[in-house]
């Protein structure tokens, strides 16, 4: 189904009923002729997917760690190189934070573990341990040990989640004491202890409020902003971490500032949703900035004297949001609003710090930044409406496809009652003459018949959706349908089948029936990465045809190239809302649901 993501890997071989599957092979060649096909930037979008939010940020934090490290290694303070003894550490308790996606005990214990050893190391070296939110303390350790508590605290059972939580926590104190020497009674020790313990509850309090959500179908905004926007987000930290360091190296004058750099970041993953009025909000944000340029150090890191990074690469992102998805008549005012303010705004920075001369090279630079985003927006636009009309296509094409089949349907379904028709009409004319109550009789039948004829013809005809081999090759009994599907089915997973059907299932609801379970187990195969069980119900209740399928796949794997999404669903929901039916389709206790109820009775008119 196109809500979830289809497994990466190919699946080995599995009973199902049986049967068995044959899988990809498992041996070296196999796979390195899997990967040669595989085109390289396939590898690096399942690559990217695979680190998610938590890990692209850890990645940005990781970037700003060796921008600062690295040309410390190399200046005239200390021995030359000496500093690079804090990349082993650093890249260590990395490790850890991604290992603990999968495995969260073992990496918030090692992770703890190498925090003890590198600072070790650093003592032993004589390295020099720098400070950024945290005492001696790098980003990168500072964000993956915020990342190992909150993996602990939302996937361990309270006690191994808290016994995590504190071997991180010993382990940090011993960190920021041992490697410099920080005495605890320090003024300087208390400030980032009482950072650290802000941090912390932060960390445990949002991996509660995943904890506690657990498959929760319904999210608010932020919540589905962070699932979608990712990227963004991990893009816009590296500059803002950046910024962050300036602010904790500068004192306190620089963090006016700095809220407006991630109060513009706020605004630009906001735009996704709400591209207009994150245009409007974040000009008076750059207009925000000329105050809290005034009060900053003279030598704060900013663009051209003008505005610092983040807002730029914001403003930017936002404009791109402006120009994708607002109608022209809404995005070009707010663009050329948020235009005004930053030439407001870099206009008076530029007149404080003495550099009036500036503002043609700022000018030239501000357009090419503008007429790039612009650029963008208009691509990402017309792809989205060239997907648009694709997506329109194949729905149409699926729904024709799925027209002509009905039609052979309607041929099997009408035929089989007009045949009965015929039979009947046959015997009265025989024994008219001998016996008129039998006639009589079959003239009743004939008349039954022929209603339940109308009946389903009215009702395919008005779902006019499609079957496939399985519905083609159906049999007028329903339940012997579905053992077979289930037994033949090429799903990879082990299907339970329970019936308990009832007589005078109409031949229309009964393929429909089919129909629903042939698609549903097809998808499993698709899509249920991880599933190890299917379970297929069939019941007559209160009228009604209720049909579940249901498996419990809980590890979605990110989609391959070339994954199929298909157009399943929208084939089920049509079919039974026609047959003036119900369907839900989602997520539910860790796997995939497929639900449907078909009335038992047709209606006439």
């Amino acid at each position: 189904m196109p809500s979830r993501l289809a497994a990466a890997a190919g699946r080995t071989d599995r009973p199902i009923g049986r049967h068995r599957i044959a899988g990809r092979p498992r041996c070296a060649a196999g796979e390195i002729l899997y990967r040669s096909v595989v085109p390289f930037s396939d590898r690096f979008r399942v690559a990217w997917r695979r680190l998610g939010l938590e890990g692209v940020i850890l990645l940005a934090a990781l970037l700003s760690d060796l921008l600062i490290v690295l040309p410390a290694s190399f200046d005239d303070v200390g021995p030359r190189g000496r500093d690079l003894l804090l990349l082993p550490g650093i890249f260590a308790v990395s490790a850890c934070a991604l290992w603990a996606r999968a495995h969260p005990a073992r990496g918030s214990f090692a992770g703890a573990a190498v925090l003890i050893g590198s600072t070790a190391l650093i003592r032993i070296t004589d390295a020099a341990a720098f400070s950024t939110v945290l005492t001696d303390l790098s980003l990168t350790e500072t964000v993956a040990g915020l990342e190992l508590v909150y993996f602990a605290v939302r996937r361990l059972r309270p006690g191994m989640a808290l016994a995590a939580t504190a071997s991180l926590v010993i382990a940090g104190l011993f960190a920021a004491t041992a490697r410099s020497d920080t005495s605890i009674y320090s003024s300087r020790f208390e400030r980032s202890l009482l950072l650290g313990l802000v941090l912390l509850i932060a960390a445990v309090a949002v991996g509660v409020r995943f904890r506690l959500a657990g498959a929760a179908k319904g999210a608010d905004l932020a919540t589905e902003l962070v699932r979608s926007q990712w990227p963004l987000i991990g893009v816009l930290c590296l500059p803002a971490f950046m910024e962050l360091y300036q602010v904790l190296r500068e004192g306190p004058r620089m963090f006016p500032l700095w809220l407006c750099s991630a109060a513009s970041a706020v605004l630009a993953v906001l735009a996704a949703r709400r591209p207009v009025v994150s245009g409007v909000l974040v000009s008076g944000v750059f207009l925000a900035t000329v105050p809290a340029f005034w009060f900053a150090p003279g030598h704060a890191d900013v663009v051209l004297d003008s505005l610092p990074t983040t807002e730029v690469l914001a403003g930017s992102v936002i404009v791109v949001f402006l120009v994708r998805a607002a109608r022209p008549a809404q995005a070009w005012p707010v663009i050329a609003l948020m235009s005004v303010s930053v030439g407001l705004a870099s206009a008076a920075n530029t007149a404080s710090r003495g550099n009036p001369g500036e503002l043609q090279s700022l000018f030239l630079a501000a357009v090419l930044v503008l007429g790039i985003a612009v650029a963008v927006g208009l691509y990402f636009r017309a792809r989205d409406s060239e997907r648009r009309k694709v997506v329109e296509a194949a729905v149409t094409d699926a729904q024709t496809s799925e027209r002509m089949a009905l039609a052979r349907e309607l041929h099997d379904v009408v035929a089989h009652h007009v045949t009965g028709i015929v039979v009947q009409a046959q015997a009265a004319k025989m024994i008219g003459d001998k016996n008129p109550a039998l006639a009589m009789e079959a003239l009743d039948k004939i008349e039954e018949a022929g209603t339940e004829a109308l009946v389903a013809m009215r009702r395919l005809v008005r779902s006019m959706r499609g079957s496939s081999g399985a519905t083609e090759q159906a049999t007028t009994d329903l339940e012997a349908d579905l053992r077979q599907l289930t037994e033949t089915a090429h799903h990879g997973v082990p299907t339970e089948l329970e019936l308990r059907l009832g007589p005078g299932i109409p031949q229309e609801v009964a393929r429909s029936a089919l129909r629903l379970v042939q698609e549903s187990l097809t998808n499993v195969g698709k899509h249920a990465a991880g599933a190890t069980r299917v379970d297929v119900l069939a019941e007559t209740l209160d009228g009604e045809l209720h049909v579940r399928v249901s498996d419990d796949g809980r590890a979605p794997d990110p989609r391959p190239a070339g994954g199929s999404g298909g157009y399943g669903l929208v084939g089920m929901r049509e079919r039974v809302e026609l047959l003036h039916g119900r369907l839900t389709a989602g997520p539910a206790e860790g796997g995939w649901v497929v639900e449907a109820w078909l009335p038992l009775e047709g209606e006439d008119g």
